[in-house]
This record gives structure tokens, sequence and C-alpha cells, in this order.
């Protein structure tokens, strides 16, 4: 006799004990799931998520010297000065130099925004000697290839009783505060246009701060001044 096809086809049964052992698998699979997909949004929203405080800002010593802004040449550029002096008279030098000043782009943003300078704003000085001659120059002056000083200006409210901070580096990775009773700090405090800042020598945010009325009431009236001699 030929066997029924039927009969032939095995019929499975699901015992108990088969029922405990695929349902817990089941569990531990929808668990796994669920704990991937939170670390995964976890790693989305720290991504997403401001980093703190600026990358640029003034970093210190536990002495609370200040440290040396090194990637400066990678900020803003906003001016070169050359041979400037404050007074009157000669200043002595018997060779010429260049200023360049540099801002951390967080506060230059800022800046171009409101016209006046944030909290953590850092601003450096760096000096270089004029050369005459070389290559097939003739004439004229190009910059040295030595830093020959480096001034850092910062504002850091909580910091400094007067919010801003000078700080002279000399080859060093760290400086100490420029006290308090230095020239620089009157002096700026006296003839900044902005936030006692010089920003009347940084031709592409003096507009800015004529435009938003920024501008200290001492350096407008030094202009008054000046325009009626």
């Amino acid at each position: 006799m030929q066997p029924n096809a039927g009969s032939m086809q095995p019929t499975v049964w699901l015992s108990s004990a088969d029922s405990d052992t695929i349902l817990p698998m089941t569990n531990k699979a929808t668990t796994f799931t669920l704990m991937f997909l939170v670390l995964l949004t976890s790693a989305v929203l720290l991504q997403s998520s401001p980093a703190g405080p600026p990358a640029n800002g003034p970093e210190y010593t536990g002495d609370d010297q200040l440290k040396m802004p090194e990637n400066y040449r990678q900020w803003v550029y906003l001016t070169t000065g050359f041979d400037m002096s404050y007074s009157a008279g000669s200043n002595g030098m018997d060779h010429h130099m260049f200023d360049n000043v540099f801002v951390n782009p967080e506060s230059y943003k800022s800046f171009t925004e409101t016209g006046t300078w944030p909290d953590k704003t850092m601003l450096v000085l760096e000096v270089r000697q004029a050369e005459g001659k070389g290559s097939i120059n003739q004439k004229g002056n190009f910059q040295g290839g030595e830093v020959m000083g480096l001034e850092v200006h910062v504002k850091d409210e909580g910091r400094f009783q007067g919010k801003w901070a000078f700080f002279g580096f000399d080859n060093t990775k760290t400086a100490k505060m420029t006290p308090t009773g230095a020239a620089c700090y009157s002096c700026h405090q006296d003839h900044g246009a902005v936030d006692t800042t010089f920003v009347q020598f940084y031709p592409t945010l003096l507009p800015i701060a004529k435009s938003k009325a920024t501008l200290s009431a001492g350096y407008l009236k030094e202009g008054t001044t000046a325009d009626k001699k």
C-alpha cells in the first residue's frame, strides 16, 4: 500500500518547556534592541548639545597665570599698526616695528552683532620687527619672522575687578597679570573707543561700533576736540 502522504507529515507540538525557552530569548532580543536605540539617541544628543565654554576662551594655571593662546594666529585678524606710539615725542627706537592684532572668533562674531565685546574676549597684540631688505624687496618694509613681543588683553568679568586685564608674554607659555597700576590700564580706560579697547584702530569694527552707538564718551569727546583744531 502507498502510504498516505498526509500521515507522513509530522505534527509539531510546542511543549511547555520549549515555550519557556523561546519567550525569554524573544524578551532578551527586544531588550537589546531598546538599549541600542537609547545609546544611539544619547550619542546624537551629545553631539548636538553645546560644548560648554568657548573653545578659544582664556585658560589659567593654578597660580592665576594666563596660558598663552598658542593658536591665536588662526583667530580673526583685526589690524596692523606700523611704528605706532601713544606719546608725542620720539619713541627712541632705532628700528621699525609692526603690531598685529588678533581676536578670538567667538568674540569677533559677538562684536559684529552687538558692537561691544562679550565676556571671555581675548585680544592678542603680536609685535614683529620690520625688515627693509630681503629677496626682491628694494623699498618699503615687510614683517620679520621673529616675534619680538606678545601681549594679551583679556575680558573676564568674574576674575578681574576692572573686568579687563593685561598679560605680557616674554618667550614663555604662561604670564602673570600686569599690575593694575601700569599705564596701559588708564590709557585704555581713558582713550579706548569701545569697552576700554582701541577699536578706533580696527577698520572693520569701527563702523559697526558707530552703527550700534557703542562708542565711549571719552573717544567721542576726543574726536570732537580734534575736529575743532
